[in-house]
């Protein structure tokens, strides 16, 4: 019982100095169970059967991460109690001088592992259910649910899921506590504080030659994925090149600057000798030198976070802002006409024969009259050719191109023809531009970025094509904007309008109707499409080919389904890494706070007012804190550079919102350990 008491006044009188840990720890509870609580807050919201597919998903994938997360949050909690140990291990000492047994000892750190655990869990299992209300109103909002039957909710399961993950972790710190207190000498607690950090000089040459090799790995590491993205982002092992030049270029960059920022600033005696100057950056200098893996590791974590967000908060709201831009119209129903090579594809000769009807004369033929169900609709053809591809379509550019850009383009895809008047008729339909020819000119409609770049060489060198036996050349010198077929992102990589005259007689490849419900009613309009995708089991379907089905309200579910996968994984991940990295910087500041308390002791001594040390502790931490946060962002730059390509498809342009709205999380999150551990560290040092 007596040393039941002894923990529970250890937790109290400590309570003060071990905020960080604290904070951490309910942070960490109250974030495991929000995310895996997801599922819970959805079962009275008002959605959909593929969107509880999808919200399914999103848990299973969440699930996956958990596991992740709490290797990390496990490492940050194990890392936690070693500056808890150090901390105290002059009070160790105290206790084994007055003939406490290490046993003894270890049961107090078991009953104060056991009663922190309780209160964090407790405290953040209460925080993280008040959290996953307002994650309900996240979810709701995200997948455009009605939330009319809305009451609270409590997850039994993110809350045992969270009970077991923590309590192994609780019962593995327990485990490193007795053992690291097995392995004390009574010597060693006792003159722990009177030991101090030898820093060690490198040498200024060695350091300045691994500085300069790893300014330029990481330069040629920033190339490859922003000037040589399009060969980096095609395979694994490009994407995987740079990372790993990166994360070694940035130890042996912290390694260098540990050995060279105090030598350089020796140099400018009025600085090193202003003030405390000194004392600060020897002290910065010390730090860093021996925490060189560690802040690269914090600096790699920081360069992700700041990259998964702002990737994930950008690729959701550019999908939700394509929504309406792309998908214009309720439905699109199309069907290809088929040759005889898709005899090879499982299709019977009969299906290819009549896929050359169309959309309308194939459904008439299942009893089903579209015009029945559309208030207004446009239908429009398409073309090939077997001899005009994408890679015909460059000319002349065509060898400058594959020099100049990746090997992966498609340049055996067959090109895709329009008439000018059945995408002017689309268009008008769609609300975007119309245009207009002469007998011997062609425009190319695109929206994807990366492919407008590369058929642009082309037409700003005029490149002539043969079309159906007419030699046309392009009216304009770039690709402009438009797209035919609805989607959630930018994915159409050009389409080439031509006058009427040129396809008269031509065999179509595509037959397409796009129109507008009658009904506004969703459950309605998707009981029409279920109707025309049950045909498959028609026993007419070995006949005919069948017209696929691309509308509005599937294009929706996908696009806010995707969504809310990237962003609510974005924000776990993103959220777990930012914690974990500022965390450890705050314990590694706490625990270097603890060791110098003798220093700032002298320093009293020697005349130095609290007013100058509290200055030189602060200045201390912010450059702590800054230096590996300065070059995440740098990284960061090209990272997330590289990033906007990859996901160029979907538009970057809400890149630059959901950057700033990183930075702002960062700020409160980074912002707010940092003053914590200003505090916490000024309690420490002070002058009892």
């Amino acid at each position: 019982m007596t040393t039941i008491k002894l923990s529970l006044r250890n937790i109290k009188k400590s309570f003060k100095d071990y905020a960080i840990y604290f904070f951490t720890l309910i942070l960490g509870v109250a974030i495991f169970y929000v995310f895996n609580s997801i599922e819970s807050q959805t079962v009275l919201l008002d959605i959909t059967e593929s969107t509880y597919d999808i919200i399914d998903t999103l848990s299973n994938m969440l699930s996956g991460a958990s596991v992740f997360v709490a290797f990390i949050l496990g490492f940050l909690i194990i890392y936690a109690s070693r500056f808890l140990m150090k901390r105290r291990n002059k009070e160790f000492g105290i206790y084994m001088l007055l003939g406490m047994s290490k046993r003894k000892i270890s049961m107090i750190l078991f009953f104060e592992t056991i009663l922190i655990g309780i209160i964090s869990l407790a405290v953040g299992l209460g925080l993280g259910v008040a959290l996953s209300q307002l994650m309900s109103m996240l979810v709701a909002n995200m997948f455009e649910a009605d939330m009319t039957r809305y009451e609270f909710i409590f997850s039994s399961d993110a809350c045992i899921k969270t009970l077991i993950y923590f309590g192994i972790m609780y019962v593995i710190v327990m485990l490193f506590n007795v053992i690291n207190v097995g392995k004390c000498k009574l010597i060693d607690l006792i003159q722990t504080s009177k030991k101090s950090e030898t820093v060690k000089m490198k040498n200024p040459m060695l350091c300045t030659i691994v500085f300069i090799i790893s300014v330029i790995a990481l330069g040629y590491a920033y190339y490859l994925v922003t000037g040589g993205v399009n060969e980096t982002v095609q395979t694994p092992d490009g994407i995987i090149k740079p990372i790993i030049i990166g994360a070694v270029a940035t130890f042996f960059l912290f390694w260098s600057l540990s050995g060279l920022m105090l030598k350089i600033v020796m140099g400018m005696k009025n600085l090193y000798v202003k003030g405390l100057n000194t004392f600060t950056l020897r002290q910065v200098s010390s730090k860093i030198n021996t925490t060189v893996f560690s802040m690269t590791i914090i600096c790699l974590m920081l360069f992700v976070t700041i990259c998964v967000l702002s990737s994930a908060l950008s690729l959701k709201a550019s999908m939700t802002a394509n929504l309406n831009e792309l998908a214009p119209a309720d439905i699109q129903l199309s069907i290809s006409v088929k040759d005889e090579s898709w005899l090879d594809q499982g299709y019977n000769e009969a299906q290819i024969e009549n896929s050359k009807l169309g959309v309308r004369k194939t459904l008439e033929a299942f009893s089903i009259n579209i015009d029945d169900y559309l208030q207004e609709s446009v239908e429009y053809n398409s073309y090939r050719m077997d001899d005009l591809t994408f890679g015909d379509s460059l000319g002349d550019s065509l060898e400058y191109i594959k020099n100049n850009t990746t090997s992966m383009i498609p340049y055996n895809m067959q090109e895709e023809i329009m008439t000018i008047s059945d995408y002017n008729e689309l268009a008008s339909f769609y609300g975007n531009e119309e245009y207009t020819l002469a007998d011997d000119e062609y425009i190319i409609i695109a929206d994807y970025d990366a492919m407008i770049a590369i058929r642009n060489v082309a037409l700003a060198n005029n490149q002539e094509l043969t079309i159906f036996g007419h030699t046309l050349k392009p009216k304009y010198q770039e690709c402009q904007y438009g797209f035919v077929e609805m989607a959630s992102n930018h994915i159409n990589s050009g389409i080439i309008i031509v006058p009427d005259a040129v396809v008269s007689g031509e065999e179509r490849s595509y037959n397409s109707i796009i129109g507008n419900y009658y009904t506004d009613s969703l459950d309605e309009q998707r009981e029409i499409q279920e109707q025309i995708k049950s045909l498959v089991k028609n026993p007419l379907s070995v006949e005919y080919s069948l017209p696929n089905v691309n509308s509005k309200v599937d294009i929706s579910e996908a696009s806010i389904g995707l969504g809310a996968l990237v962003t609510f994984l974005g924000l776990y991940l993103g959220i777990v890494f930012l914690i974990a990295s500022v965390a450890i910087l705050a314990l590694k500041e706490l625990t270097e706070s603890t060791d110098n308390k003798e220093r700032y002791a002298m320093l009293r001594k020697l005349g130095a007012d609290e007013k100058m040390i509290n200055k030189s502790l602060f200045r201390q931490i912010a450059i702590f804190f800054m230096f590996p946060l300065l070059v995440a962002i740098i990284h960061s730059i090209f990272g997330i550079t590289f990033c906007s390509y990859v996901i160029s498809t979907f538009g970057n342009e809400q890149l630059l919102p959901s950057i700033i709205m990183t930075a702002i999380f960062i700020v409160v999150i980074y912002g707010g350990y940092f003053l914590i551990t200003y505090f916490s560290s000024k309690n420490i040092i002070k002058e009892r």
